[in-house]
């Protein structure tokens, strides 16, 4: 399949892109072992609201990353446990981005298995820690371009209007008004789904 342009990650409106990347396929080849799924549900955050870590467009250490064009990886670790991949989006100099928060599994599943300790692959990346896990995605993938040999997202299906929920995004009280935000979306009914 065919490697998303450029110039999908670079328009302006997150959270259209957080909507459209449902239903594309996101692929690692990290040493050498290919893994890959359908991406089910993701979180749109902009510069412009709190829930952001750039909120009001403020560049530290951490998120220097979401200060690129859009169409690299912003991966940062969550409670000191967790690396969550987000995609950059948008112009150079303003931060926002999409968490990618689970896929359906559809290749190297054996390797994934394998990275996640586990026999089944039930629920092994309905979640943004454990899909990263799942993928080999850590902190060295953090500014990789999404065209990459080891990191990229290719087109899949279209997901219809109809088939997408929508509701607040979790984890982000300090938002205020911000955390109510109707911008995490998944697809509807499907088992991969976060709970």
């Amino acid at each position: 399949m065919s490697r998303l342009a450029e110039s999908f990650y670079t328009r302006t409106n997150v959270v259209t892109i957080a909507k459209e990347l449902l239903g594309k396929r996101l692929i690692t080849n990290i040493n050498n072992k290919p893994t890959g799924g359908i991406i089910v549900e993701t979180e749109a955050y902009s510069f412009c609201e709190r829930g952001c870590h750039a909120y009001q467009n403020k560049m530290t250490n951490r998120n220097k990353v979401m200060f690129n064009e859009g169409g690299v990886a912003y991966v940062y670790l969550c409670y000191g446990i967790h690396n969550l991949f987000n995609v950059v989006t948008n112009k150079s100099g303003l931060a926002d981005a999409v968490l990618i928060i689970a896929l359906e599994p559809v290749e190297g599943l054996e390797w994934m298995l394998d990275r996640m300790k586990v026999q089944h692959a039930k629920r092994i990346t309905s979640g943004p820690g454990k899909l990263t896990k799942a993928l080999g995605i850590d902190r060295t993938c953090d500014g990789v371009m999404l065209n990459s040999s080891q990191l990229w997202i290719e087109e899949g299906v279209r997901v219809s209007e109809k088939k997408i929920d929508a509701s607040t995004r979790i984890g982000i009280d300090y938002a205020g008004e911000d955390a109510q935000l109707p911008w995490r979306f998944s697809i509807k009914d499907n088992e991969w789904v976060s709970k």
